[in-house]
């Protein structure tokens, strides 16, 4: 018995493309669908070993459906550009795949799939059919079973008929039925009003068919449903017809043809993988679906176990005869939780080119004896060692006394520099990427792989970095940063837990008053955080003007209570009563159950999340504690030195991102300004509205301070205008002015953008990427908002470069001076340091020094300090 699997290839196509959305190739050109579509077709190929294959797809022609009826699919949107374009490029590496594609005039997909199974049945063959579209359901027989994708193309679930009757407790053609009955709005198919899923099952469970149903319809108990059906009977028998597919087309074809490993193209398959940046997929091409039924079990690769201090004594003895001057291969897992105290390690593995050693550390730290061995080595420096993800690790073997030294390479700050998205892969899949040939074996022996084969993808990172000239970043700013951010981790930051306490009921009390106001305003109490109970309030009861619709009716988001904030005096309480809750919820609560058994919170920095190189911080976020608010500000009160004996020191940048344009952009006048201690903001104004410096009014400051940032994000003169509350017609002049006394800053902005067209990326002062797709994006709004990120990334990247090397000067500096205080936050352009009070002057001039000079630009770089008993007071 032979087996034929057959694709349904518009809906694995459409359901891929909504699965990865925002798949594209540095030029431009969307890959998702490809992607999923491909992926899913190679695993279940090689699930299924089939012996013939292929992918049926619709054509533009209309079909019977339309022909008998005009409004078949009329609702339907029209397919998106970003998928259309896909499809050419999926037939032909399907071609190249040894996949036959079947398409007529005429017909659609499914009823050439319905036609090919039952051909294969009566031939006495085993068929699959791999679809996303639930109708193909229809086809699940004996012989036929019906492969369903969810969750995207992600998970898949196989129906044949006896599972199908059991799951729906009717047969694979009553479905047919049933959508008749229930109708398809995604096909425009009418079905009979009244009549949703449950009903449908539900009458023909009882009655069979449509028609025996309409035999006897007088016996339908449901008055509304029975009237119904007798008044669209005919709708119903009509919806059937369109709903059933087509088994009987007339193909002349031999099963022969689709034989699946007839023309499979490697090569080309590889040069089609490459120039769509498939690198997963092309790791899977040394394995062709015929030579997967030969493979030969993976070999297993020797080490070590190691739980007790003994074996742990022995084994290192052997590595090190082993490693010579090699670097040594560390790789751990780390239980990673809020908590510091928490946070544990489940193994290590060590590995030299020839051995490894799998520990399994949580026995082992145990042993003072062990923790003595592991110190020696980790914390000798001319051992050099190679690492992915290397902070947690740190962070865990520093609070048993490990301070480990000699870190010398750490594969996930290189994936991130050389694609800042690869920074969220896992080894296993950067790996897959990276190395073309690589085939991970399963359990405990993939950690000893993945520790031997870290030393190819460490020469292959590191000589494309060099290619890149991103060597002096990563080991600059980047790798040093690693062991200072765990340091951070450490020390955490000191909480007041009785104000945070007062804090709480003072926040509830707060809460209860505003919905008593909101509750008083609206003549009733109600779910305020429910958008449907608000929507009703606002738009029905009050009768407020309606700004927005969502599917679930109305719209209540920020953007919507701001336009209706003049109308009506319940809106500004909502608002506040919003921003309050949060604040209350996140950093009050939050940080409450944050505080750990030292009294301070350990927040996680995260060194390769974002795509502008800034650091960010989780478990709780630290950096965004909102300061526009008053009681979001008061939140800083809790925060508190570590002891009676410190004070915290804050030392933040000022302007650093409009610095960053006048060096970048080389504009005399603004790095004239910069660097003759002018307010770059009365500059910009008495340039642009033409007065004296010294005659520069507050209002106009505030509207030149509004163009000077807005032209560092890209801004548009719209945009401008509804920020200063002026026409966009003065708003164009404001910034067509600008650009005439800032000539050099329109020159850099209009060749940053080109160069990002030309190249896909743009960099920074310190030649870190960032890759830009969006501006090949046929879409205008995804165009414009890739072009404004080619106008921003450069500036916004270079600061980050900056406070980065500004953490390292500091904590070197720091540790220079053998001074007890230490580094214990960074929040955008702000430092702060726990001092003791004994070294508070040489801290604060060291700070500013440090941070003043960590690079050199055209522009003078200017840090201010200030000194408080809390967050709050800094």
């Amino acid at each position: 018995m032979k087996r034929l699997l057959i694709i349904d290839g518009n809906s694995i196509m459409n359901r891929a493309f909504y699965a990865n959305p925002n798949f594209m190739t540095s030029k431009g050109q969307h890959t998702g669908a490809i992607y999923g579509f491909i992926n899913m077709m190679m695993k279940i190929r090689g699930d299924l070993n089939p012996d013939y294959v292929v992918c049926a797809f619709d054509r533009k022609a209309p079909t019977f459906r339309h022909l008998e009826y005009d409004a078949y699919k009329a609702g339907r949107k029209r397919m998106p550009e970003e998928l259309a374009t896909q499809f050419p490029i999926l037939k032909e590496i399907l071609g190249y795949m040894a996949v036959d594609i079947m398409e007529i005039d005429g017909f659609e997909a499914d009823d050439l799939i319905g036609t090919l199974s039952k051909l294969a049945e009566e031939d006495g063959d085993e068929v699959y059919v791999l679809s996303g579209d639930k109708d193909t359901l229809q086809l699940a027989s004996e012989k036929t079973k019906v492969v369903i994708t969810k969750k995207g193309v992600s998970v898949v679930e196989t129906y044949d008929e006896k599972k199908f009757m059991e799951e729906f407790e009717i047969t694979p053609t009553q479905f047919i039925d049933v959508k008749g009955l229930m109708g398809d709005p995604s096909d425009n198919i009418k079905g009979v009003p009244g009549i949703g899923e449950k009903t449908a099952f539900k009458l023909i469970k009882e009655y069979g068919s449509i028609e025996n149903l309409l035999e006897n319809v007088e016996s339908v108990t449901m008055k509304k449903v029975r009237e119904n059906l007798i008044e669209y009977q005919e709708d119903a028998i009509f919806s059937k017809r369109l709903a059933t597919i087509i088994r009987d087309v007339q193909i002349d074809l031999d099963l022969e043809q689709f034989r699946s490993d007839d023309g499979y193209d490697e090569n080309a398959l590889r040069k089609m993988f490459s120039e769509l940046e498939f690198k997963s997929l092309l790791s899977k091409l040394s394995i062709t679906p015929e030579e997967k039924k030969e493979e030969e079990p993976l070999e297993k690769i020797p080490y070590v176990e190691v739980k007790d201090a003994e074996g742990l004594k022995d084994g290192l003895k052997e590595l090190k005869k082993t490693l010579g001057e090699d670097p040594l291969s560390v790789l751990f897992s780390v239980h990673h939780a809020a908590k510091l105290s928490e946070r544990t390690m489940q193994w290590m593995v060590l590995s030299s080119k020839e051995t490894s050693l799998y520990l399994h550390t949580e026995e082992l730290f145990k042993e003072e004896s062990a923790v003595a061995l592991l110190k020696d080595l980790l914390e000798e420096e001319s051992v050099k060692k190679i690492s992915f993800d290397m902070k947690d690790g740190v962070t865990v073997l520093r609070r048993l006394g490990i301070l480990v030294a000699g870190i010398h390479f750490d594969a996930n700050l290189a994936a991130y520099l050389l694609e800042p998205a690869d920074g969220k892969l896992q080894l296993q899949d950067l790996m897959l990427k990276v190395l073309p040939d690589i085939r991970v074996p399963e359990g405990t022996d993939k950690e000893i792989f993945l520790g031997r084969r870290l030393y190819e993808l460490y020469e292959k990172q590191y000589k494309e970095m060099e290619e890149t000239e991103l060597l002096p970043l990563f080991y600059e700013v980047e790798l040093p940063l690693t062991s200072i951010l765990a340091d951070m981790e450490i020390e955490g930051f000191h909480v007041d837990e009785k104000l945070l306490d007062e804090m709480n009921v003072t926040f509830k009390k707060d809460i209860d008053a505003l919905e008593a106001e909101i509750y008083e305003l609206a003549g009733e109490s109600f779910n305020i955080n429910s958008p449907k109970q608000l929507g009703v309030i606002l738009f029905e009861k009050l009768d407020l003007p309606v700004i927005k619709k969502t599917k679930t009716g109305y719209s209540t988001n920020v953007e919507v209570l701001e336009a209706l904030k003049d109308k009506h005096e319940i809106v500004e309480k909502i608002m506040q009563y919003r921003t309050v809750t949060k604040i209350f919820s996140t950093y009050i609560v939050g940080l409450k159950s944050a505080i750990d058994e030292d009294g301070r919170i350990h927040s996680t920095f995260n060194q390769t999340l974002a795509t502008t190189g800034r650091l960010s911080s989780t478990e709780p976020n630290l950096q965004n504690i909102p300061i526009k608010h008053e009681m979001g500000r008061a939140v800083r009160k809790v925060f508190i030195p570590h002891d009676e004996e410190s004070v915290l020191v804050s030392c933040d940048y000022s302007q650093i991102e409009l610095r960053v344009l006048a060096h970048i952009s080389g504009d005399e006048k603004m790095i004239e300004a910069y660097n003759e201690g002018i307010d770059i903001h009365t500059k910009t104004a008495s340039e642009v509205f033409g007065v004296p410096l010294e005659e520069v009014t507050y209002k106009e400051r505030s509207s030149a301070k509004a163009v000077n940032f807005g032209i560092i994000y890209g801004m548009s003169d719209f945009s401008l205008a509804g920020d200063l509350g002026i026409t966009r017609k003065e708003a164009k002049e404001y910034m067509d002015i600008y650009f005439s006394r800032y000539p050099k800053v329109k020159d850099y902005l209009d060749g940053i953008v080109e160069e990002a067209r030309e190249k896909g990326f743009v960099k920074t002062i310190m030649n870190r990427r960032r890759y830009i797709p969006e501006i090949h994006e046929r879409n205008k709004i995804v165009q414009a908002a890739g072009v404004r990120l080619a106008m921003n990334s450069p500036i916004q990247g270079s600061a980050a470069d900056i406070m980065k090397m500004a953490m390292v000067k500091v904590y070197e500096a720091l540790k220079e001076k053998n001074l007890h205080s230490r580094l214990i936050l960074q929040v955008h352009d702000e430092l702060i340091v726990n001092t003791k009070k004994s070294e508070l002057e040489t801290v604060k001039a060291l700070l500013k020094e440090e941070m003043e000079q960590a690079v050199t630009l055209k522009v003078k770089l200017s840090a201010e300090e200030s000194v408080g008993e809390t967050w709050f007071d800094c």
